[in-house]
C-alpha cells in the first residue's frame, strides 16, 4: 500500500516523507511507545525521594563576629565566609560542625516584646521596696528598656547572622542555605548553654539555645547586610502509620487483613512505613495512641482501619474527633461519595478525617477491599494536602 504526501516529524525535529503506509504506521507506533516510556520514567523520577524544595527566602539584617570566645559579637556589616572553616576572624570558626550560628529576626523581636514586660515587672518590684531605690537592672548596658521594648543589640545572643523572613527553627538539619556565592549546610538546631550570657543573667532567659541554629560553610564567599538568603530543605518521604482497631484482632482471634493492603499502597506511593499498631476497640486507648504518634512527630499521615460502623464498640471516629485540632471533612466525604457508586451501604460509614499538629488522620473501613478502594481514590491528592500542612507548599490552587 502506498500513500501520498505523508509527513512525520521525528524526535530530532527531522522531517520524514512516506510513500508506504505500513512504514508510517510502524513509526507512529514507535513514537507512541517512546512517549509512554518517557512518561513512565518521569513518574519514576517524581516518586523518587528525596527532592528539594524552597523552604524560605530572607534578608540579612546583621553579620556579627567576635575576635575572642566569651566576648560579645558585634555587627561588622560584611564578612568573608571560608569553606570548611567559618567566618574569617570569628572566634568560633574552625574545623567543626558549628562554624556559623544563625537566628531568625522575628524570634529576637518576640524576645524584646516579652522581655520588656518582665523588665518592667522587676523594675516595679524593686521600686516598691524601702527607700524606693532604683532597680539595679537599669544599669545593665546590654539590655535596657526603651520605647516599651527590651533593647537587644545584634550579636548579643552570640549569633553570627540575623536573618529576616526565615524561621530557622522550623527547618530540618541538612537544610541548605545560599546567599550570594556562599553555601551553608545546617548541622544543629539549638544547643546546651554551659555558661549563661549577659542576656540570660539580666533577663533570666536566652533564646539562642532553643531558637538558634548552626551551620558549616560548604562554599565560601562574602555576605553583607541587605543580601538575600534562600533556604532549600530536604523533601524526605512522608511517614505513614497504620492503626487497626479490632477486639478480635487484638486477642489474636482474627488476622488483620487490611493493614498489609494499606501498607502496600503507601509504600508504592513513596511513603515511608513508620509503624503499625493493633488495638482493641477502646476509645481511651485509641486517643492515647493517636496523641502519642502526633505529638511525638512519628508520622505525617495516620490511617486507621476498622471501628467506623454502628456497633457499640466502634469508637474510632469518636477517638479521632477527640484528638482533633482541626477537621478536614472533605476527605471522608469524598470517600463516601466514591463508595456510594459501589454500594449504597457506604452511607452508613461514620469515618472522619482530621488534623492534629502536623499530622493528618484518616479513618478507613475495616474491610480490605473497601480500604483499598477508598485509599486508592484519595491517595493521589493527599500528598499535596500534606505539602500544605507541613509547610512544603503554600498554595492550594492549581
Amino acid at each position: 500500500m502506498f500513500c501520498k504526501n505523508a509527513v512525520l516529524i521525528d524526535q530530532n525535529d527531522r522531517i520524514k516523507h512516506y510513500t508506504n503506509i505500513k512504514q508510517l504506521f510502524y513509526d507512529i507506533c514507535h513514537y507512541f511507545f517512546l512517549l509512554k516510556i518517557m512518561r513512565i520514567r518521569m513518574e519514576q523520577q517524581r516518586k523518587k525521594r528525596p527532592l528539594w524544595y524552597t523552604a524560605g527566602m530572607g534578608k540579612i539584617l546583621a553579620v556579627c563576629t567576635s575576635a575572642e570566645k566569651g566576648t560579645q559579637k558585634r555587627n561588622v556589616e560584611r564578612a568573608e565566609f571560608v569553606a570548611d572553616h567559618g567566618i574569617k576572624g570569628d572566634a568560633h570558626a574552625g574545623p567543626w560542625h558549628r562554624q556559623v550560628s544563625l537566628l531568625s529576626h522575628n524570634k529576637i523581636e518576640d524576645f524584646r516584646a516579652r522581655g520588656a514586660k518582665d523588665m518592667h515587672a522587676r523594675h516595679r518590684a524593686c521600686s516598691s521596696g524601702k527607700g524606693n531605690t532604683a532597680c539595679p537592672q537599669e544599669k545593665d548596658l546590654t539590655v535596657s528598656i526603651f520605647s516599651g521594648g527590651a533593647k537587644v543589640v545584634d550579636g548579643d545572643f552570640g549569633e553570627n547572622l540575623v536573618v529576616e523572613g526565615i524561621d530557622f527553627r522550623s527547618l530540618p538539619v541538612g537544610t541548605v542555605l545560599t546567599c550570594n556565592d556562599v553555601i551553608l549546610e545546617m548541622t544543629q538546631i539549638g544547643k546546651e548553654c554551659h555558661s549563661h550570657c549577659a542576656i540570660y543573667k539580666t533577663m533570666g532567659d536566652c533564646i539562642m539555645p532553643r531558637e538558634g541554629v548552626f551551620a558549616k560553610v560548604v562554599r565560601g564567599g562574602f555576605i553583607g547586610v541587605g543580601d538575600e538568603m534562600s533556604a532549600l530543605a530536604h523533601r524526605a518521604p512522608y511517614r505513614g502509620w497504620i492503626i487497626t482497631s479490632s477486639d478480635k484482632g487484638s486477642r489474636g482471634e482474627r488476622e488483620d487483613a487490611s493493614a498489609p493492603v494499606i501498607r502496600e499502597l503507601l509504600v508504592s506511593a513513596g511513603y515511608e512505613d513508620a509503624g503499625y499498631t493493633l488495638l482493641p476497640d477502646d476509645q481511651a486507648g485509641l486517643e492515647k495512641e493517636l496523641k502519642r504518634i502526633c505529638d511525638d512527630g512519628l508520622a505525617e499521615l495516620i490511617l486507621t482501619t476498622g471501628g467506623t460502623g454502628f456497633s457499640r464498640r466502634d469508637r474510632v471516629p469518636e477517638a479521632t474527633a477527640a484528638v482533633a485540632e482541626r477537621f478536614a471533612p472533605g476527605i471522608a466525604e469524598a470517600m463516601r461519595a466514591q463508595s456510594l457508586g459501589i454500594t449504597k451501604r457506604a452511607m452508613l460509614s461514620r469515618a472522619v478525617s482530621v488534623i492534629r499538629g502536623s499530622t493528618l488522620i484518616v479513618n478507613l473501613p475495616g474491610s480490605p477491599k473497601a480500604a483499598r478502594e477508598n485509599l486508592e481514590f484519595i491517595l493521589p491528592e493527599l500528598r499535596h494536602g500534606l505539602d500544605i500542612l507541613c509547610g512544603r507548599d503554600g498554595e492550594c490552587a492549581r
